[in-house]
């Protein structure tokens, strides 16, 4: 009697332990659609804006180069204007650019890190 107690236990061990790889196994799955679905997302998402603010720059940037330039009465001058103004912002960037990275990496590290 002993030993076939023994041996149901044995058995529901390893039906419970079969289960919990199961359920394991797929927690881990949803989890891992569950971010690859948020970074994909995120990235369509960062991708329209980009290219929504990208155009809204450009067109911005020739309205002001053409606008300085009549101001000026020499187009050409008012495009070299915008684009001096664009480098010397590429030059701040690059200057203070330790002080950009570290809250970007903050608030990529809290949402690469979120718990479900």
């Amino acid at each position: 009697m002993a030993f076939e107690e023994l041996k149901d236990s044995i058995s529901e061990a390893e039906a419970s332990a079969k289960s919990y790889l199961d359920s394991s196994r797929e927690f881990y799955k949803l989890k891992a659609f569950k971010l690859l679905m948020k970074g994909i997302t995120g990235f369509a998402q960062a991708a329209f804006l980009s290219v929504a603010l990208i155009l809204a720059l450009l067109f911005l940037s020739l309205g002001a180069a053409f606008w300085m330039g009549n101001q000026l009465e020499d187009t050409p001058l008012g495009f070299i204007m915008v684009g001096g103004f664009y480098i010397l912002l590429g030059i701040l960037v690059f200057v203070f650019r330790r002080t950009l990275v570290k809250p970007l990496m903050a608030r990529f590290s809290e949402l690469y890190f979120e718990e479900i």
